[in-house]
């Protein structure tokens, strides 16, 4: 028996992320617009590496609080009350090595083998990944599409619940639609978790990317104290620091000691030096926010108008997150058509394919970027797209 054959099944059943494969297809390519992962184009502002490096250079360097060092709890805490205007106490904060982490060890807190979970696709693949390495299994759920809008249909996610379902997995603004849950649409799916006592899981990482102003309806506006949700997020996202791994859980106090212990035998917390830069992030981090958000906005109606002007592309511009999702006329194979347009253009795309049932004919465009470099971007797709 070979050593791969040897392995565990849920190992092995892990998939090769759709997005992960294309990029490494085309890395490094000269004059690549790389369009296909969600990151913007800024590297970390330097108040932000500066904290960590000062922290660093101090000693911070040993074993510390595995919740999260209190200076950092604190600073999420702050962070709710101005951007969502509740008060949580740091006592619902709990610091995790990404918000990937933070979704792995809600999955683990949530599931038990053979438990299943309700999730709304297409959508962010790792979540999938993540139930079904543990044991448990994802349960897809479509999202309509219809006049290049997304919307949830709450019949349909009704209709999957089993008496194995132990949860529901809501990503608001969506990764990669661009779908945005309505106050009433959140309203809906916590009354359809309460009547059939069933957990929430809310990834609202694009919460501030929610460009008809202000930030989107939450969980947070229609929950009460009691209601079992836990919010997984990332420092990734809203400054520029996708590649430190750094994320965050919101849950209920009383799971407190149950969450340190899983971050105590998974990585026992993240480094002190690099909370540092995350407190900055967060204390001084609100016009770097801004300024991404509005960059975003302006790249994201540069590509949409452009694309849509071809008459050959069946989108409309996102209510929130950092996506374009397009529906190209004759792309019957989102995976083969990422490969062609970043041969044939220089443009990497995400395939709809990495994204579940309802995106395969789709590909995902991450628009914060410079809006300059968006500009080619579209016009290298628009000249692709017209030639097909």
């Amino acid at each position: 028996m070979s050593i791969v054959k040897s392995l565990s099944p849920r190992a092995l059943a892990a998939p090769e992320s759709g997005i992960v494969e294309v990029v490494n297809y085309a890395r490094g390519r000269e004059g690549l617009l790389p369009l296909w992962v969600g990151e913007g184009d800024l590297p970390t502002p330097d108040f932000i590496s500066r904290a960590a490096m000062d922290a660093l250079a101090s000693g911070e360097t040993f074993y510390t609080w595995q919740r999260g060092i209190p200076e950092l709890r604190q600073a999420l805490s702050d962070y709710y009350f101005r951007h969502f205007g509740h008060r949580l106490p740091v006592e619902h904060f709990y610091v995790t090595g990404s918000g990937m982490q933070a979704i792995q060890i809600a999955v683990q807190t949530m599931t038990s083998p053979g438990d299943e979970f309700v999730y709304l696709t297409p959508a962010w693949p790792n979540i999938a990944a993540a139930l079904e390495i543990a044991g448990a299994r994802s349960v897809g759920v479509e999202l309509q599409f219809e006049g290049g809008k997304w919307a949830v249909d709450l019949d349909r996610v009704e209709a999957a619940i089993t008496p194995k379902t132990r949860g529901i997995f809501v990503n608001t603004p969506s990764n990669p639609t661009g779908w945005t849950a309505t106050k009433k649409d959140l309203t809906d799916i916590l009354a359809l978790a309460r009547r059939h006592d069933l957990w929430i899981m809310a990834d609202e990482i694009y919460a501030l990317y929610y460009f008809a102003g202000g930030r989107a309806p939450s969980f947070l506006d229609v929950m009460q104290t009691d209601d079992k949700i836990i919010f997984v997020n990332s420092f990734s996202k809203n400054w520029s620091m996708t590649g430190w791994r750094v994320g965050w859980i919101v849950a209920p106090p009383q799971m407190g000691q149950v969450l340190e212990n899983l971050i105590q035998y998974s990585t026992s917390g993240v480094a002190q030096f690099m909370q540092k830069g995350a407190v900055a992030a967060l204390n001084q981090g609100d016009d770097f926010i801004a300024a991404n958000i509005a960059k975003a906005a302006r790249s994201r109606d540069l590509l949409c108008d452009a694309l849509v002007a071809t008459n050959r592309v069946e989108t409309l511009k996102p209510d929130g997150a950092l996506y374009a999702f397009l529906k190209i006329d004759g792309v019957t194979d989102s995976r083969s058509a990422a490969i062609d347009i970043v041969d044939k253009t220089g443009v990497g795309l995400a395939p709809g394919t990495a994204f579940g049932a309802g995106g395969e004919l789709f590909l995902r465009a991450c628009f914060l970027r410079d809006p300059a470099q968006v500009a080619v971007a579209a016009e290298r797709l628009c000249d692709y797209i017209l030639k097909r």
